[in-house]
């Protein structure tokens, strides 16, 4: 007896993977790199050895808010998107679900507009309603839950609900950038620096959201065998410090206490959290935070965000000890995004004292390091 040889031929849906691909790596290259910018530091970064030779310290801000939707997250959600298209979890009309008010949500919902298929986040009622609208802008829809600690669970249950796929930023992001290379941001940061002083970084200073960048950095220096270290920020109501310091992977914070900073700091260690690739951590007060981004914004002469200025407290932080110890190199960091999302909360004076802060002794010692080179 002879038996009928039976297929499921799933071609079809290979064709639109592959398109939808293209889309993106096309989209990659109409906006290149992003710049890397020197930043002015005052005539004490710069000093004469024994020998008679110029030394001193160099800062560079990579500037990651010239991306199409305006932050560093257009890389991760470029990844994570390439990552399950590639592993076959999208497909033609796969709605796509987040957990995520913020920039990543911003990110995710252009790629799924340029492919073709649905987006919707999964947030907060309390969302304010301009991170709202930049995601409906790009073509997404907002879900909204009662408490923070609810958006996983909720985005995984309406992700079975749509027959759709959980793109999950704070698991996927370690693993769907390619951290040899590729142009991620740690080997475009060694290109551009090719040319300067000092090519290769002593510090590279970052801050952890879903811990994705500082995990990419981190593993790329081993890899390349730099003699670079990787320093990541975090603010208050965030637990990798915590974790750092004590080694305890379990730690959470309250749950519906969320980081003021937006796009770095989590009340739990998300899975995509690699400390075992971070030299050295840094707590960084909030008032210390907006004092910077202030400070910052004022020298560019253009706004910056809240995650820049925590970046740039570690970095104050760590070029006070370089210069201290007459030690040479290059320090360089991350502005993250474009400051005019941030209007009514790190500019906005009455959203400073409704928080409860005063700048004034962070704002203090912004301008005694600007001076003097001590923070």
């Amino acid at each position: 007896m002879t038996t009928a040889v039976t297929s499921v031929d799933h071609r079809s849906s290979r064709r639109w993977v592959e398109g939808a691909i293209a889309l993106i790596e096309a989209d990659s290259r109409r906006s290149a790199d992003t710049h890397l910018l020197r930043f002015p530091l005052g005539d004490w970064a710069s000093w004469v050895d024994e020998n008679g030779c110029g030394q001193g310290v160099a800062l560079y801000l990579k500037d990651e808010s010239t991306h199409p939707t305006g932050s560093l997250k257009h890389r991760l959600a470029r990844s994570l998107f390439l990552y399950a298209l590639c592993n076959g979890w999208i497909t033609e009309s796969t709605p796509v679900i987040e957990a995520s008010s913020g920039s990543t949500a911003v990110s995710e919902a252009y790629f799924a507009k340029l492919i073709g298929v649905p987006f919707v986040a999964v947030m907060t009622e309390s969302t304010s309603s301009e991170k709202i609208r930049l995601i409906e802008r790009q073509g997404g829809r907002c879900h909204f839950v009662h408490r923070a600690a609810e958006v996983y669970d909720e985005a995984r249950r309406l992700a079975d609900e749509m027959g759709g796929h959980f793109i999950d930023q704070f698991t996927m992001a370690e693993r769907a950038t390619d951290w040899r290379g590729n142009n991620n941001i740690a080997e475009s940061i060694f290109d551009q620096l090719g040319s300067e002083q000092y090519p290769v970084p002593t510090w590279v200073v970052v801050g952890a959201g879903t811990g994705g960048t500082s995990a990419t950095i981190g593993r790329y220096v081993r890899y390349r065998g730099h003699p670079t270290w990787v320093c990541v920020v975090d603010p208050e109501n965030s637990v990798f410090f915590d974790a750092y310091r004590t080694g305890d992977g379990d730690i959470t914070g309250p749950a519906d206490m969320s980081s003021r900073i937006e796009g770095i700091g989590r009340p739990r260690v998300e899975p995509s959290f690699v400390s075992q690739v971070i030299d050295r951590m840094i707590a960084v007060p909030d008032a210390e935070s907006i004092a910077a981004t202030r400070y910052v914004s004022d020298v560019l002469d253009r706004r910056v965000g809240g995650s820049t200025g925590t970046n740039m407290v570690g970095v104050f932080t760590l070029i006070s000890e370089m210069v201290a110890a007459r030690t040479p190199g290059s320090v360089v960091t991350l502005l993250c995004d474009d400051g005019a999302r941030y209007a009514n909360t790190y500019f906005d004076d009455a959203w400073i004292s409704q928080a409860g802060l005063d700048l004034t002794s962070a704002g203090e010692r912004i301008e005694r390091f600007f001076r003097t080179g001590a923070y």
